[in-house]
């Protein structure tokens, strides 16, 4: 893949990282790519560099790094207790500014041409769906977005188009909370919902036992349709 790699400082409220992305030539719409719970690891950001290589310019901030810059997990025993811990620790209001200060950097980079999607995983997800609820990107994508069925009082609040992508067997996200979202949805014609039979929680990540490449690559695949009709 042909893309430009690199981490930048994001001056607000003390500053912090995010990993960008560009694609070949250097330009295209923006992604603002949210993580889940065990950072800026080595899994979003070949994310990041896959959505670079389809043509975006793609910013992923470190979302954890008021409890240590560039915290790095792994999905072992050990990982997933640290990353608990701190999806716990994490201040949700400041999160969501720091997603929109890196909404406002990602803007004003040279290279970004036209509109502004966000897409996240799992925690990253339900703050993709808080990121369009706050009206600070043109669409959103969010990956099995635990929490969102919890939340739906915003659900007025999307102006944007939204993609959905679920697990059939998520064993964190129930079918009943999935129902609840698309019933909260059912007279937006602008919020789509997609969900892959017999995948699990996790399924697009390719460094977990739950990763299921069919619906990896069915979701990627919807995705690009979705942002190249949106962006």
């Amino acid at each position: 893949m042909e893309t430009n790699s690199h981490w930048i400082d994001i001056a607000a409220d003390g500053g912090f990282g995010a990993y960008v992305s560009l694609p070949r030539g250097g330009k295209g719409p923006g992604i603002v790519l949210l993580q889940e719970i065990f950072g800026v690891n080595q899994h979003i950001r070949n994310v990041a560099d896959q959505y670079a290589a389809d043509g975006y310019v793609v910013i992923a901030p470190d979302l954890f790094w008021r409890h240590g810059a560039r915290i790095e997990l792994g999905y072992d025993d050990a990982g997933w207790k640290r990353a608990v811990e701190l999806m716990n620790a994490t201040d949700f209001a400041l999160a969501q500014s720091d997603i929109a200060a890196t909404v406002k950097a990602l803007r004003a980079l040279d290279g970004v041409e036209g509109k502004v999607a966000s897409l996240g995983f799992c925690f990253g997800g339900r703050l993709s769906y808080h990121t369009a609820a706050n009206g600070l990107v043109d669409a959103a994508v969010c990956y099995y977005g635990g929490g969102i069925h919890n939340a739906l009082d915003r659900a007025g609040q999307i102006t944007v188009p939204m993609l959905m992508h679920f697990g059939g067997a998520d064993s964190h996200i129930p079918p009943a909370a999935v129902q609840s979202i698309a019933e909260a949805f059912g007279d937006n014609e602008q919020v789509e919902i997609h969900v892959y039979p017999g995948a699990e929680h996790g399924f697009n990540c390719n460094h977990r036992a739950s990763y299921q490449q069919r619906a990896a690559a069915q979701a990627h695949g919807n995705t690009l349709l979705f942002l190249g009709e949106q962006l």
